[in-house]
């Protein structure tokens, strides 16, 4: 299946299409309950729902009403993450931001690396005027990468996610493309 996604270069991480030779890495990421914590969706079970995943964002890749994009390590080509746009609307220009990473590469800075790329291109490429994040309240190293991005707190939302049996509440970021400061 062909995308709609275009590599997107950055120092030390590509983004680029995820196909299935991906497979193991996505169910690695999507499957470990310490990087699905804050998830708006539970942990992936089986290698079956991986295969299902990759399927679906291939699909909705191909229909360019979400963006997601696989975060690989230039030297090896291994996939250790994923950023997404999603929600697009296009026509008000605004998308949200997601992102997930493989626990092994936390705290190394690649994931805020993937990110700058990705806006760059949202705000350069694509032309959007505004980018969104919904973010657990807990999830303490998430909020710190939005600020340093420049995304501002705009709002509290009790109770948005139920996921697991836990209600979950959500702090909700904004970022405008006249306050992006390229890096």
């Amino acid at each position: 299946m062909s995308s709609n996604l275009p590599p997107i270069e950055a120092q030390r991480v590509r983004l680029r299409t995820i196909d299935e030779s991906d497979i193991d890495h996505l169910h690695a990421i999507f499957s470990d309950p310490k990087v699905m914590r804050y998830w708006s969706t539970p942990p992936l079970e089986s290698l079956a729902e991986a295969r299902a995943l990759l399927k679906e964002i291939q699909t909705l890749n191909q229909e360019g009403t979400m963006l997601k994009w696989g975060v690989a390590l230039k030297p090896t080509d291994t996939v250790i993450g994923t950023v997404t746009l999603f929600n697009l609307e296009r026509t008000q220009g605004r998308a949200e931001i997601g992102y997930a990473q493989a626990l092994a590469y936390w705290g190394h800075g690649y994931i805020h690396e993937a990110l700058q790329a990705l806006l760059t291109y949202a705000f350069e490429e694509m032309k959007l005027r505004r980018l969104e994040a919904d973010v657990d309240p807990r999830n303490a190293a998430s909020i710190k990468t939005l600020e340093r991005l420049g995304f501002q707190r705009e709002g509290f939302l009790r109770e948005r996610w139920h996921v697991g049996g836990e209600i979950q509440d959500a702090l909700f970021y904004g970022l405008l493309e006249r306050e992006w400061h390229r890096p």
